[in-house]
């Protein structure tokens, strides 16, 4: 029994095939996209399925040949027979008669992550609509912080309730919240925001201050203290994606640690300018944002992990890859070292800065 695929319509109806051997991709929307470089339609050839979280577009095999060509839908099976050069034996798009499946339901396929403009836009707004509780501002302080920095770096609280009644305000503003990591739709089709964990939202930024995504440092975490806002196999959602954050303008050497929070405290009392990582072992984002930051001007890094990469496994492990992917790249680099009894390179500076010692 022959059966018709998305992919086999793809030379049939003109769209682009997918990158790479891809097996999901995006493409224009024929319906509410105004360009070519806009894409929000989704074309899965493994369920043999389209959507466009943007307008609701969606279908199988014979809805989207319908919609490219003008083929009235009735008569779809008939011209694809013939143009496939297949005989008529029953068959419906991808269903075998013998062994018949239940029919296909289209899954919530994740969006194309939002555009940083667009993240920027819509972090910023959500943050304008918070506030930061007074455990959360005694925390950054005690931190090395003081008021105005705090203010100017935008933590906030996370929301304790309300998360649709904030989404819904940023939507009816005519913000785009399609994927931007921690927005979703609901069942109901209004907009959410997910996070699972009370604690300080932390702007992640990128090298022209823009906000990437947004951390959470969870209250009374023991472990996995940092968490990303994401909104991950929801609705018009998309996972967050481990990006870099820089803290100050970008200088000929600067430093690399561990953590946005940690690079804005180390930046706020060094005056350095300091790039973070999310994780030692995090480091997929990385090269792009180096090599964005060589050809601005950038010669030499110093790396600053916590002091424990000599003796945990784990984090030698990762700063074994990060210089690996330094030399690499042709970076000049080096390692600072501090007093073991401070962990991190920002408890040791706010012990610096506290007794008027240089840094």
């Amino acid at each position: 029994m022959e059966l018709v695929h998305m992919a086999d319509i793809i030379p049939l109806i003109g769209i682009p095939y997918p990158p790479g051997g891809s097996s999901s991709y995006y493409i224009p929307c024929p319906k509410c996209d105004d360009g070519p470089r806009k894409k929000h339609l989704n074309i899965n050839l493994v369920k043999d399925v389209f959507r466009c979280p943007r307008c609701g577009f969606h279908g199988g095999v014979f809805d989207l040949y319908a919609s490219y060509t003008g083929t009235d839908r009735s008569h779809v099976r008939k011209e694809l027979l013939e143009r496939l050069g297949m005989r008529d034996s029953g068959y419906k798009a991808g269903k075998k008669e013998e062994n018949p499946k239940p029919p296909v339901h289209v899954q919530e396929e994740e969006c194309p992550l939002a555009g940083i403009d667009t993240r920027h836009e819509a972090y910023s707004a959500l943050l304008g609509k918070l506030s930061l509780a007074s455990d959360h501002r005694e925390n950054l302080l005690a931190r090395g912080l003081s008021p105005e920095e705090i203010g100017r770096l935008g933590y906030r609280s996370t929301p304790v309730v309300g998360l649709k009644a904030f989404a819904g305000q940023l939507a009816s503003d005519g913000l785009s919240l399609s994927g931007v990591p921690g927005f979703y739709r609901a069942e109901d089709g209004s907009w959410s925001l997910n996070h699972e964990y009370r604690g300080i939202l932390i702007p992640v930024r990128d090298p022209k201050g823009r906000i990437q995504g947004l951390q959470i440092r969870r209250d009374n975490a023991a472990r996995r203290k940092f968490r990303w806002v994401s909104s991950a196999g929801r609705k018009d959602g998309h996972r967050a994606e481990g990006w870099t954050h820089l803290a100050g303008k970008p200088q000929k050497e600067m430093i690399l640690t561990e953590g946005p929070m940690k690079a804005d405290v180390i930046a706020y009392l060094t005056g350095r300018a300091v790039l973070a990582v999310p994780g030692v072992n995090a480091l997929a984002q990385l090269e792009k944002t180096l090599r964005h930051l060589k050809e601005n001007g950038v010669e030499h890094i110093m790396t600053a992990f916590d002091m424990d990469f000599l003796k945990n496994p784990h984090v030698k492990n990762g700063y074994r890859e990060l210089t690996c992917l330094l030399s690499a790249m042709g970076c000049r680099f080096g390692t600072y070292l501090w007093d073991p009894g401070y962990k991190g390179l920002d408890d040791y500076v706010l012990h610096c800065h506290d007794r008027g010692m240089p840094v």
